[in-house]
C-alpha cells in the first residue's frame, strides 16, 4: 500500500511539473556585443534581464545566450569602463547586435590627490554605469554590487612593488659596455591599465617601461637560418630630445604553428586561499584558465594543484582531449584558508617531474595574487626553492590576479628566477591575449638565458642610457658566464629595447662629472675613425642546452624621426608614456599630445585593438594628470 501511495504521489508530482513547464516555457535571447567604433568583440559583458536574477556573460566572440521565461525582455548591459545600456523589448525570435561606448566621464568623476585617493560624489543615475569585470563574475552568483568606479578603490598600502632607480646616462670612456637580460614580461602594462581605468594614476614603481614596450608585437623580419630568432637595430632622432638619438633593438623568435608545437605537460598551480575570494580573483581565474583549456590538444597533459592552508592535487595528469573533466575540476574550486605557497610550488614541480614529457614543454603555471604567508614565504627562501626546481627542466609561468593586496614584486621575482614569464590578468580580454592569442609564446620557449651586450663607440657617443630593464641589468663579465641566469624567449615573441644616446658634440648636463683618476686617464682617446655607433653582441642557449651561442652585429645608420619605421615610433611613444607616468627626470620635452601624435602616426594595422586602447589610456592619463594639477 505504501509503495502504491509513493508511485501515485510521484506521478502527481511529475504531472504538476509538466504543467508548470508548459505554462512557463523558457526562451533564449541571443546576441553579440561589440565595442563602438573598433567593432572588437567584448568578452565578459554582463547581460541581465531587468527585475530578475537571469544573467549571462558574453563569450570569447562577444556572444551571449540569456535564458528567460518571457519571449521579450528588458535587458541591461554592464561592462568595465563602458556606459551601461538598457534595451527594452529584446525578443528571442532574432539575433541582436549591440555596441558599447567607452565611459569617458568615469575618470572625470574621480578626485585624485597626491596624498590620498578617494572617489568623488557620483550622480545617482551613474552609480551603476561602471561595474568591474570581476563583479560580472559575482553577478553569476546572483549578487549585483554597484560600485561607483570600474573597480573598487585600491588600498595602495597593501600592494607591493619593487623600487625602481632609473638607469642614468653613462660615458663610453669609463663605461663602454652595457649588459642586460631580455624581458618578455608584460604584467606592468595591464596593471597600469587597471589603475587608469579605475581613475587612478599608477604608483611610480608599478611602471616598468620595458614591460610596457614589450606588451605590443612589432613587425620584425621572420627568423631564418641557424638561430631561433632574428635581430634588428634602428637609430633615429628622439622625440623628447631631438638632439639625442634613440637606438631601437628588436628581436623576433621563430613562429611555430600550434599544431607543430611539441606536447605540453602542464601543471596548473592555483591559489585558493582566503585572499582569492574576490570576484576578480578566483572567479576570473577560472574563466581565464578555461580559455587555455580550450587550446589544449589531445597529446597535451594537465594536472591541477591547489594550495591554501595546505597543498593538494585535485586533478591528476589528464589528457587535453578530456576538456570537460578539466573544466569540471576548476568549477569545484573554492577560496578559503591561509596561503601555503611554498608547499604548493614543491608539489607542483613534483607532479611536473613525474609526468615529464621528453622533448616536450614542461611547465608550471602559477595563478595567484602573490600573497604567500605560510611556510616558505620569504623572498629569499622562495627564490632558492625556484632556483633548485628549475634545474629539472620545468619552466614557470606566473599569472597575477586581483588588486588591493597584489604582490607584484614577489611574482616578478618568481618568474624571473623560474625560467619563465609574468603576466597580470585584469579581465577576460587579457586572458585571451596571454592564453589564446599568444599561446605558443606564453608556453613554449625557443631560447633561454638570452643576454645582450652593447659596446658604444666614444667617437660617436658622448653618453647613453638604457630605458627600463633596471631589474635586468648584468655585470659585464656575466655576458660570457654560462652559469648566469637570464631571460627566456617564447615562440613568436618579439622583444624590444631602447637606448637614449647623447651624440658627441651635444651640450649636456645629464652626464655626471667625475674627478680625474690618479693612475689612469679618463680623457678622450685617439679617434678610431669608425663610423659605427655601437657593436651589439647577443648570447643565448637552446631550451635544453647548457652552452651559449653568440650573435653579433654593428650599428651605423641614423635617421630623422619622420623617416623611422612604425616599429621605432610606436616603441618611442610607449616609452615616452612610461617616462611621463613615472615623471622621470629624463623625460625631456615629452607631453601627452606628443605621445598621442607619435602613436597615431605609427598605429599601423591593429587587428586586436591593443594600440587603439593604448591611445585611449594616454587620453585618460592626461585627464587624470590635469585634474591632479587643478586639485593642487
Amino acid at each position: 500500500m505504501k509503495k502504491l501511495f509513493f508511485f501515485v504521489s510521484l506521478a502527481a508530482l511529475l504531472s504538476a511539473f509538466e504543467m508548470v513547464s508548459h505554462t512557463n516555457p523558457m526562451y533564449e535571447i541571443k546576441g553579440e556585443i561589440l565595442e563602438d567604433g573598433s567593432g572588437s568583440a567584448l568578452i565578459g559583458v554582463t547581460v541581465i534581464e531587468k527585475g530578475t536574477s537571469n544573467v549571462a556573460l558574453t563569450d570569447i566572440d562577444g556572444k551571449f545566450i540569456l535564458k528567460t521565461t518571457s519571449p521579450c525582455a528588458t535587458i541591461l548591459l554592464i561592462y568595465t569602463g563602458y556606459v551601461q545600456q538598457e534595451h527594452a523589448k529584446v525578443c528571442h525570435d532574432k539575433a541582436h547586435k549591440f555596441s558599447l561606448v567607452p565611459d569617458l566621464q568615469a575618470i572625470d568623476e574621480v578626485v585624485v590627490t597626491a596624498k590620498e585617493r578617494k572617489p568623488a560624489k557620483v550622480r545617482r543615475k551613474d552609480k551603476r554605469s561602471r561595474i568591474a569585470a570581476g563583479h560580472s563574475m559575482a553577478l553569476m552568483q546572483r549578487s549585483m554590487p554597484a560600485p561607483s568606479r570600474p573597480y573598487p578603490p585600491t588600498p595602495l598600502q597593501t600592494e607591493d612593488y619593487s623600487t625602481i632607480t632609473e638607469n642614468r646616462f653613462l660615458s663610453p670612456l669609463s663605461e663602454p659596455l652595457s649588459t642586460f637580460s631580455i624581458d618578455v614580461d608584460a604584467a606592468s602594462y595591464s596593471n597600469i591599465r587597471r589603475f587608469l581605468q579605475n581613475g587612478d594614476l599608477p604608483p611610480k614603481d608599478a611602471v616598468r617601461i620595458e614591460e610596457m614596450v614589450n606588451y605590443f608585437d612589432y613587425e620584425y623580419p621572420a627568423a631564418s637560418g641557424a638561430h631561433p630568432f632574428t635581430v634588428i637595430s634602428e637609430l633615429g632622432a628622439s622625440p623628447w630630445a631631438p638632439e639625442h638619438r634613440l637606438l631601437h633593438i628588436g628581436m623576433k623568435a621563430k613562429q611555430i604553428p600550434s599544431g607543430n608545437l611539441p606536447p605540453s605537460n602542464l601543471v596548473f598551480l592555483i591559489d585558493v586561499s582566503g585572499s582569492m575570494r574576490a570576484s576578480n580573483k578566483l572567479p576570473l581565474l577560472k574563466s581565464a584558465f578555461k580559455l587555455l583549456v580550450d587550446q589544449l590538444r589531445p597529446n597535451d597533459k594537465v594536472s591541477i594543484v591547489v594550495y591554501a592552508g595546505a597543498a593538494g592535487l585535485v586533478l591528476p595528469s589528464t589528457k587535453g582531449s578530456n576538456k570537460p573533466k578539466i573544466k569540471e575540476a576548476f568549477d569545484q574550486l573554492q577560496a578559503g584558508g591561509s596561503t601555503a605557497g611554498g608547499a604548493g610550488i614543491k608539489l607542483a614541480y613534483k607532479i611536473a617531474r613525474e609526468n615529464f614529457a621528453a622533448q616536450g614543454n614542461n611547465r608550471v603555471i602559477l595563478a595567484t595574487d602573490g600573497d604567500f604567508n605560510v611556510g616558505a614565504s620569504s623572498d629569499a627562501e622562495m627564490v632558492r626553492l625556484i632556483e633548485k626546481e628549475r634545474e629539472s627542466g620545468v619552466f614557470l609561468t606566473v599569472l597575477g590576479f586581483g588588486m588591493g593586496n597584489y604582490k607584484d614584486n614577489k611574482l616578478q621575482q618568481l618568474a624571473d628566477t623560474g625560467n619563465g614569464n609574468h603576466a597580470y590578468i585584469d579581465n577576460l580580454q587579457e586572458a585571451k591575449k596571454v592564453l589564446v592569442n599568444e599561446f605558443g609564446a606564453t608556453l613554449y620557449t625557443v631560447a633561454k638565458d638570452v643576454k645582450l651586450q652593447i659596446e658604444f663607440n666614444p667617437d660617436k657617443v658622448q653618453g647613453y642610457r638604457l630605458i627600463g630593464y633596471e631589474n635586468r641589468m648584468l655585470n659585464k663579465e656575466d655576458f660570457n658566464d654560462d652559469t648566469k641566469d637570464a631571460g627566456e624567449l617564447g615562440a613568436g615573441h618579439t622583444v624590444t629595447a631602447i637606448y637614449e644616446i647623447i651624440p658627441v658634440g651635444v651640450k649636456t648636463d645629464l652626464l655626471a662629472k667625475v674627478d680625474d683618476l690618479k693612475y689612469q686617464s679618463t680623457k678622450e682617446t685617439a679617434s678610431t675613425g669608425s663610423t659605427e655607433w655601437c657593436h651589439l653582441k647577443l648570447r643565448y642557449k637552446q631550451p635544453d642546452g647548457n652552452k651559449s651561442q653568440l650573435m653579433e652585429r654593428s650599428v651605423t645608420p641614423t635617421a630623422e624621426l619622420a623617416k623611422t619605421s612604425d616599429n621605432f615610433r610606436w616603441s618611442a611613444a610607449v616609452a615616452g608614456f612610461g617616462l611621463s607616468l613615472r615623471n622621470s627626470p629624463f623625460k625631456g620635452g615629452i607631453n601627452y599630445n606628443m605621445i598621442r601624435k607619435l602613436a597615431k602616426s605609427a598605429k599601423g594595422e591593429d587587428p586586436n585593438g591593443y594600440r587603439k586602447e593604448f591611445i585611449d589610456l594616454v587620453d585618460k592619463a592626461e585627464r587624470l594628470n590635469n585634474k591632479l594639477t587643478v586639485d593642487k
